[in-house]
């Protein structure tokens, strides 16, 4: 029984039909949006004339198509696979390494006119093919009349390295949908948050004991008022209000603590922070809308008691400015920070305000999955080395003398018959 067992796991059309599978679930999870409100899904997948004729909402949670790489069944097909690739390592690969350094003799001239190159050559050329072989960097062995030299052994290693970057590959995976977290946050400048709003999270994943403030976010523009990157500067903070880290992050450039990576995801403008007559400070709301290409905000300041009197302000981008139009919508002109704007009273526009979006990862199996990816490129390179085979048999009027490899066969044969030619 456990001899069946084994043998199945070993098998590469067992390793293959895991590998449809997965890709399969893989190709689900990208089709459908994942680790969204059920509201999201209720709207798009209904019940009534469903996705494909079958593809509704129940279906999507029931079977866990809304977190498709971290339900039981796809955790499971990836441990059966490396199980799989773990067993074809033991049974097949090492066996057949161990046997690649073995000397492999060939004893009778029958098992020499089984190799693809064969060559008879006379005696006395014997010593020059020896000479040529350790030139060409063989190893040789021999038993009284018999030769046996190969080299590129550690061609051999690719396809065990091969499987070993595999299985850390899904290692790394199923730490990572056991363990990881992934959560988004919108932290106005200046506030302090801890991790709350989470898109993932693993069963046995701990949310960090570390809080994290915004010191100060800008964006910088290009001369055609194109956005070019957005900044957060923050601090990461334990429970005792003790800043551990600070850095100032940007796209592409995360800050990383104690295996927690905190992205600059996206931004957003809140309100408005006004002096009115020198005296008062009042924080007026900004409403997003947004266009078919841009982005705006929009607030209204009331002038009057009955608040049916005031002016629109518009902002557009963070720059350091809006633009108030009437309750007719004539415009009246831009209003800078700390300036001055008068219509019925003076007005300094003290601060617009703003918050910043990180995405913050815990993914403790990325070591791994890198790791993986660094031997299977390792496993590239050494797939191109060739092994190579040359046996001699040596009898009293003739030498027989044949050559096998594994790739590069063109380049082998001309290789053997520089060796075997005077």
């Amino acid at each position: 029984m456990k001899q069946i067992i084994f043998k199945t796991l070993a098998d590469l059309r067992f390793a293959i039909i895991l590998l449809l599978i997965i890709a399969i679930s893989s190709i689900i999870g990208t089709i459908i949006e994942q680790d969204q409100p059920i509201e999201m899904y209720k709207s798009n997948y209904p019940l009534i004339n469903p996705l494909f004729g079958f593809l509704s909402w129940d279906i999507i949670l029931r079977f866990g198509f809304d977190h498709v790489y971290s339900t039981w069944w796809f955790i499971c097909f990836i441990f059966i696979l490396g199980i799989s690739l773990l067993t074809c390592t033991f049974v097949q690969q090492l066996p057949a390494l161990k046997i690649a350094r073995r000397c492999q003799f060939l004893r009778t001239s029958k098992q020499f006119y089984k190799l693809k190159i064969i060559k008879t050559i006379e005696v006395n050329s014997l010593s020059n093919i020896f000479f040529k072989i350790q030139d060409n960097n063989y190893s040789i062995f021999h038993q009284k009349n018999i030769f046996y030299s190969y080299k590129g052994l550690i061609g051999k290693i690719a396809p065990v390295i091969v499987h070993l970057s595999l299985i850390l590959i899904l290692l790394g995976t199923i730490i990572t949908a056991l363990t990881g977290l992934k959560a988004q946050e919108i932290i106005p400048k200046t506030e302090t948050v801890h991790i709350q709003n989470l898109l993932f999270n693993g069963p046995f994943s701990k949310i960090p004991d570390v809080s994290t403030r915004i010191n100060d976010f800008w964006i910088t523009y290009s001369n055609k008022n194109i956005i070019n990157q957005y900044y957060s500067d923050i601090s990461i903070i334990n429970n005792f209000g003790t800043e551990l880290q600070q850095k100032t992050i940007y796209v592409n450039q995360p800050a990383k603590f104690n295996g927690i990576t905190y992205y600059q995801t996206d931004w957003n403008l809140l309100g408005l922070r006004v002096q009115v007559d020198n005296l008062n400070v009042f924080q007026y709301p900004l409403v997003s809308i947004v266009n078919k290409s841009n982005k705006l905000w929009v607030s209204w300041i009331s002038t009057s008691q009955s608040l049916k009197e005031g002016f629109t302000i518009l902002i557009m981008d963070l720059q350091g400015y809006c633009s108030i139009y009437n309750e007719f919508g004539v415009f009246l002109g831009n209003w800078e920070l700390n300036e001055p704007f008068k219509i019925n009273f003076p007005l300094i526009l003290i601060d617009i305000l703003s918050s910043t979006g990180l995405q913050i990862k815990v993914d403790p199996g990325i070591p791994f999955i890198y790791s993986g990816f660094s031997f299977l490129m390792l496993s590239t390179l050494l797939s191109y080395i060739t092994y190579s085979q040359i046996w001699i048999l040596e009898h009293s009027d003739q030498i027989l003398v044949g050559g096998n490899t594994n790739r590069a066969k063109f380049d082998f044969e001309l290789e053997f018959a520089n060796m075997i030619n005077e």
